[in-house]
């Protein structure tokens, strides 16, 4: 979609002491970025809503995106809509269902998702008693209103069969026609992740069949724990997310992968990845992502929703992270790896997204820093390398900076004419060597080219693999000066 580049204020930013020359002003070229020459990503500003965990975004045909969570109160479905993602973070909210003041569905209202199956709304989410809040297990709304929003809603009751013991997090996916259930079940002291096929939306047939169980040291901190399946399917692959350990800092998002080829009812169709695909990170200031969803932003792109929270404090010593309100909904782009694989990155800083910068003329090849110079490389698996924010010019509010999404307060800026990414040591030279004017892609006018605030004519360009400021006087020069954004 065609758009702007969205900027957000520079980390810890002086005062913009030192102002480029009048050449350097966007007004005075017709050949600056505006929301008509420039085709980028979906930004979006984190988080989405505040006091929101285990959130689940589901895009429908009616044009809107549909927002439910689990509320810190435990005690009632909330829902909202909107036309974009980011319009989910001012949109109404809505209660459309409270907890029984009795009996089942009376304690403990957990991790809701939405579908809209075979003409009808439905709603899974876990439940305890009212008499006995730990006794949690699966339960479903259905709704044949076209506006979920408005309801009502019918309680279908617990899933079919019953589950025996604590069990959540239901969510479904349908493959080669067939519908299945995935969720999360205790096992001992073991929490599991189950599968099975499904005949309607609220009962599932046959033997349940036990595709993930916590093993590696990471899936362990705190609590056994595998929970929270999310499916997305892409590249002849079946691709489930599921979260592990406590749901404090420690909590992590693991990767589940069968190939859509493979009778996924059997174990071994299923392999788990033997790290984290998205953790908690320092640099970034997020602690215990987790309990994902996938959807689709407007631009096409694949985008993973989720929780964490923006400090870190562990189970124990007083501390039940049950009991902490302070999960944030976020959202983010999802890459995907030259073998076809997801590639989630970090979760991303507060704030604007980032955004990626591919070659024009090398589309396969972004731009990354390695030991702070910066290079084109194809396929970074180290993603957040290769991610920058858009943030104000540091020595012109006309121009932009591209802050570091790994190394906050860390920019791309020349020096000796060479590109690299180093800490704002708050000189005026570092702001003027790292503010860009963004102009319409030399060798694309739907594309990107970054000319120097303090160098008018010389632009940052790739030559032998590495990222230079200079002249670009000819064709050749023009489109390696010129840049894709996403």
């Amino acid at each position: 979609m065609a758009t702007t580049i969205v900027t957000t204020p520079a980390s810890a930013q002086p005062p913009a002491s030192v102002q480029p020359t009048a050449s350097a002003d966007p007004a005075a070229s017709a050949d600056t970025v505006t929301a008509s020459n420039l085709s980028a990503t979906a930004q979006f500003t984190n988080p989405i809503a505040e006091q929101r965990a285990d959130p689940h975004v589901y895009r429908h045909t009616d044009g809107y995106y549909y927002f439910i969570a689990t509320v810190p109160e435990y005690d009632r479905i909330v829902m909202r809509r909107a036309t974009t993602l980011q319009g989910l973070s001012t949109a109404t909210e809505r209660v459309i269902w409270r907890k029984h003041s009795t009996g089942e569905m009376g304690a403990h209202i957990w991790a809701p998702e939405i579908h809209f199956i075979d003409g009808k709304w439905y709603i899974h989410f876990a439940a305890g008693r009212a008499e006995d809040i730990w006794a949690i297990r699966p339960y479903v709304l259905e709704s044949s209103a076209a506006n979920p929003l408005d309801g009502p809603w019918i309680e279908r009751g617990q899933i079919q069969p019953p589950r025996p013991g604590f069990s959540l997090d239901a969510t479904t996916f349908v493959h080669n026609g067939v519908r299945y259930l995935a969720w999360a079940e205790y096992v001992g002291n073991n929490s599991n992740i189950y599968l099975a096929r499904m005949t309607n939306p609220w009962t599932y047939t046959g033997t349940p069949v036990m595709i993930s169980t916590p093993t590696h040291a990471w899936e362990t901190r705190g609590y056994r724990v595998n929970e929270g399946p999310a499916v997305i399917i892409r590249n002849g692959r079946i691709f489930m997310t599921y979260s592990a350990s406590a749901t404090d800092a420690n909590y992590a998002v693991g990767l589940l992968t069968a190939s859509t080829s493979s009778n996924l009812l059997n174990a071994a169709s299923w392999t788990k990845s033997p790290n984290p695909v998205l953790a908690s990170n320092s640099r970034t200031g997020q602690w215990g992502p987790g309990h994902n969803s996938f959807t689709v932003a407007e631009d096409g792109s694949d985008v993973i929703v989720y929780h964490s929270r923006n400090y870190e404090r562990y189970l124990g010593n007083g501390y039940d992270p049950l009991n902490d309100p302070n999960r944030r909904t976020r959202v983010q782009k999802i890459y995907w790896n030259a073998d076809g694989t997801p590639n989630f990155g970090v979760p991303v800083p507060d704030g604007i997204t980032p955004i990626r910068l591919a070659a024009h003329d090398q589309p396969d090849r972004y731009l990354r820093h390695w030991e702070y110079r910066v290079r084109l490389e194809p396929n970074v698996t180290n993603l957040a390398d290769s991610q920058f924010r858009v943030v104000t010019g540091l020595a012109n509010s006309a121009g932009i900076s591209l802050e570091s999404t790994n190394f906050p307060g860390y920019y791309l800026r020349h020096r000796n004419h060479q590109l690299w990414v180093e800490a704002n040591d708050g000189s005026a030279l570092f702001r003027q060597d790292a503010t860009f004017m963004a102009r319409a892609g030399l060798a694309d006018a739907g594309k990107l080219s970054l000319e120097s605030v303090n160098f008018p004519g010389q632009y940052v360009r790739h030559r032998d693999g590495l990222l230079y400021l200079e002249a670009v006087p000819d064709a050749a020069g023009r489109a390696s000066a010129t840049f894709a954004v996403s």
